[in-house]
């Protein structure tokens, strides 16, 4: 029996998802609420007694004593209120100072690159998408070629502490490795590359006035973990769609495009009600947790089109054309991967495929 929670890492969710999305108001389900229309999920995110984190646990309690809860404390996607609009805006700014033309050719050399180091089996396929993009944006930033091999590596052992299914084991690993990925932004940041990304940072944030410089590395850090993983499904996905028979792509911008509408990497997100409100056609108490099935308000003929798994409103996601861009150039590079099986990654919220060989 399928649940909004397993549903994630199914092989094909999109039927019982459809199904959700067709209530016309909230559905309760377990210990939480679920959104799964178009006009619920934006009513929800709109609503301001809806909070990205509860009130209580503004980091959460399995790494909020150590280098990883700092950082995630400081991340402006994390957190509400007006004190994060300006980092909001430098962040989007830089972003946006970055051409499709730059990212398709740093993306499309470092894809290359890394293809190019062993024969592309099932095992190699899964190394390179999580690798591609967080080694493509490490360069975009200015790191140098040397230091993107640890960048990878860092943010492996950092982004195993932000499910709630990781073990005490990858807590730890991921404080240590937050240390290692600040001073490594530290030392960038004390002599930025001319043109960079991390220099278009640096000038928007002095812009608006966020001389932070904790925050503004903690920022740069969850930039490089978005990447890891929302990219990497991305990229995964879109080869999921060729070996389910989607011919290999003349135009991979369409493709990366309808895959994130049609089976995107981020499958939901959760929203903490701070106060009593009447959300979605129903009351809603205070503590009370909803569920947002962003995958089936995406796939929804009503969505119009509106791509919900990089969020929106107040908490889209800056860099969606950044990832668009970065996979679309990842799967153009690729050719003549072999036919391979795959699973989804253990998982509450993404869905990121993990390839491994065909049985004869």
């Amino acid at each position: 029996m399928l649940n909004p929670i397993a549903a994630v890492t199914c092989d094909d969710p999109y039927d019982y998802y459809a199904s959700l999305a067709n209530a016309p108001c909230l559905v309760w389900h377990d210990s939480m609420w679920v959104a799964a229309s178009p006009a619920l999920v934006m009513e929800v995110m709109a609503h301001p007694a809806c909070r990205v984190r509860p009130l209580f646990e503004p980091v959460p309690s399995a790494i909020a004593n150590g280098s990883a809860g700092e950082v995630f404390g400081a991340l402006v996607r994390m957190n509400d209120g007006e004190r994060h609009a300006l980092p909001k805006a430098a962040l989007r700014r830089s972003l946006g100072r970055v051409t499709f033309d730059e990212v398709d050719a740093t993306a499309t050399r470092i894809a290359r690159e890394l293809a190019g180091m062993a024969p592309m089996t099932a095992a190699h396929l899964s190394r390179w998408m999580m690798e591609v993009p967080v080694r493509t944006v490490g360069s975009l930033l200015g790191f140098n070629e040397v230091k993107l091999p640890l960048l990878a590596m860092w943010m492996q052992r950092f982004v195993a502490c932000l499910s709630p299914l990781s073990s005490t084991e990858q807590v730890e690993s991921a404080h240590s490795a937050s240390l290692e990925l600040l001073a490594a932004f530290r030392i960038l940041l004390g002599a930025p590359r001319r043109a960079s990304l991390l220099e278009k940072v640096v000038q928007e944030a002095q812009t608006v006035g966020w001389n932070s410089d904790h925050a503004i590395l903690a920022n740069l850090v969850g930039l490089l973990s978005q990447t890891y993983e929302a990219t990497a499904g991305l990229i995964g996905n879109s080869i999921v769609a060729i070996q389910r028979g989607v011919p290999w792509p003349n135009d991979a911008a369409s493709l990366v495009r309808e895959v994130a509408r049609s089976d995107p990497p981020v499958q939901n997100t959760r929203r903490f009600v701070v106060e009593e409100a009447n959300i979605g056609g129903v009351h809603v108490k205070k503590g009370q947790v909803i569920l947002l099935l962003l995958a089936a308000a995406s796939r929804d003929p009503r969505a119009g089109g509106l791509v919900f798994g990089f969020g929106h409103g107040v908490h889209a996601c800056p860099g969606q054309a950044l990832a668009e861009a970065i996979a679309i150039a990842a799967v153009k590079s690729l050719r003549d991967v072999p036919r391979i099986q795959w699973r989804y990654r253990p998982s509450v919220n993404a869905r990121i495929p993990e390839f491994f060989e065909e049985m004869a």
